[in-house]
């Protein structure tokens, strides 16, 4: 038996107690976590609470593991939206005279949920545009990093909620290439085969009458090659710019990358009749250009959209506290000051009971649509401090609660604390102590060392209850 894992591996000391020598679908063990709204698998699929985290195990062929695991890992360093890949567990030797596949060991998603959740959701109008929208970025990201995905669906993504849109978060790697860049004829067969698979989604969707009546599969499909398109021809086109309009033509394409999420690796300008030809190599933004931003100036990590809609409302109180005093006030004391006065006052007001239903910046981002809602209604500004106090009582205790609540534990043994239970050789004995842990290439092994080869792969997550904002709710009312 042995186990590879991303370093700090000691978070998942625990798992080293987990029945390991049999197969995946028979394990009975009290940290088994049951998952509503799990998206389909061809593998087997567990999920295991363990010393306040939840993990998703993947029972797999050792090839598919391990190529599946780097290329998270690879996904993951890129800054691409992905499943985080915690490690593998091979060499599980033989049940019952059949040689065991290996596990990939993934973290699971919070705040996650698949796309049938979302359609059999009743209570949330279905948001077919803004999950084609999500998807479609996925793939361009993929594309702009060298990923051909190979198999490209609504079935191997996860869905976040992001400022009331959507973020697509990659799931299955089984099928995934890595190049250093991808021809025109990898791209195209990649969209037309997410056009083939979504396509059938979507009439399973029908079939079970989960799509509004008005919508046709097929058509709605065929809107995925239009937006991939649109969406490439902005991030990568090549334009014609006089030379007199070098300064803010380059500025304002370079501005335009970012507020999509992306940046420029390298500009280039060639000559051309008229003028210069302008080129711009573009690479995803890390971790994106608002996110970062915002981590820069408030310590806050949240998604880009949360990022974007929070740096305007810093905007804002900005200009507030500048008519205030009646001089310039920078930004990195404006930002300070508003963390302090408004950010953490509104979660200061927040019940206890209620901190679990959604994210912070989520929550932060509601009350201002919230406090945009109150405001049309009562013809005046109410402020944020009265949103909030509204939102906490009328409009956040109607939010579900997470799908699942991981139990609280006490802390996991660390590796090589003695303490009598978990450290038994799983392997050919039943008895005695596990090798020692080694660090080596940035991950952390046990059992006999040797190389690791690349392979192809999957990895799963698991779903959580969304809704939708009050700006979406008030359209529905009016």
């Amino acid at each position: 038996m042995r186990y590879v894992f991303r370093p700090p591996a000691d978070i998942a000391s625990g798992l080293l107690t987990l029945p390991w020598q049999l197969p995946l679908e028979q394990w009975q063990d009290e940290r088994l976590v049951e998952i509503r709204h799990v998206g389909t698998s061809r593998h087997v699929v567990r999920f295991v609470a363990d010393s306040g985290r939840l993990y998703a195990l993947k029972e797999m062929h050792e090839v598919l593991a391990r190529r599946e695991y780097r290329m998270l890992r690879k996904l993951s360093e890129l800054g691409i939206p992905a499943v985080e890949p915690l490690g593998i567990v091979v060499d599980r030797g033989e049940h019952e005279g059949t040689l065991l596949d290996a596990v990939l060991c993934t973290h699971y998603l919070e705040y996650s949920t698949t796309y049938r959740a979302l359609y059999s959701d009743p209570h949330r109008p279905r948001p077919t545009d803004k999950l084609l929208d999500a998807l479609v970025e996925l793939l361009v990201r993929l594309h702009l990093a060298g990923f051909f995905w190979g198999d490209c669906s609504l079935s191997n993504t996860l869905f976040r909620l992001d400022a009331g849109a959507f973020q697509a978060i990659f799931v299955d790697a089984e099928t995934t290439e890595l190049h250093s860049s991808l021809s025109d004829g990898q791209r195209e067969y990649d969209v037309e085969l997410a056009y083939e698979r979504v396509g059938g989604e979507l009439l399973d969707l029908q079939a079970a009458g989960l799509l509004p009546p008005d919508v046709e599969p097929i058509d709605l499909a065929a809107e995925i090659p239009k937006r991939y398109h649109r969406l490439w021809l902005t991030l990568t086109e090549d334009v014609v710019i006089r030379p007199e309009e070098q300064r803010y033509k380059i500025a304002e394409r370079l501005r335009r990358l970012n507020q999509l999420g992306f940046e420029a690796d390298e500009v280039e300008l060639v000559s051309a009749d008229g003028g210069y030809r302008l080129r711009v190599r573009t690479r995803v933004a890390e971790p994106g250009h608002d996110r970062l931003t915002l981590r820069t100036l408030t310590g806050l990590d949240v998604q880009e959209n949360q990022a974007r809609r929070l740096l305007n409302d810093i905007a804002s109180f900005k200009g507030h506290l500048e008519k205030q005093t009646g001089k310039k006030i920078p930004m990195m004391v404006a930002a300070s000051r508003w963390l302090h006065e408004v950010y953490d006052k509104v979660m200061a007001l927040m019940p206890s009971e209620l901190a679990t239903r959604l994210p912070p910046a989520e929550v932060f981002h509601e009350v201002l649509e919230h406090r945009w809602f109150l405001s049309e209604q009562a013809g005046r500004d109410v402020g944020t401090t009265a949103a909030a106090r509204d939102y906490f009582e009328r409009v956040l205790p109607s939010v579900p609660e997470q799908l699942l609540t991981v139990p609280a534990e006490a802390p996991a043994p660390r590796f090589g604390e003695d303490t009598g239970q978990w450290l038994i050789a799983l392997g050919d004995s039943q008895t005695g102590p596990q090798p020692a842990l080694r660090a080596e290439d940035g991950e952390v092994t046990t059992g006999p060392q040797q190389a690791l080869p690349t392979a192809p792969s999957s990895s799963a997550g698991g779903a959580s209850g969304q809704r939708a904002g009050p700006a979406r709710r008030k359209a529905e009312q009016g």
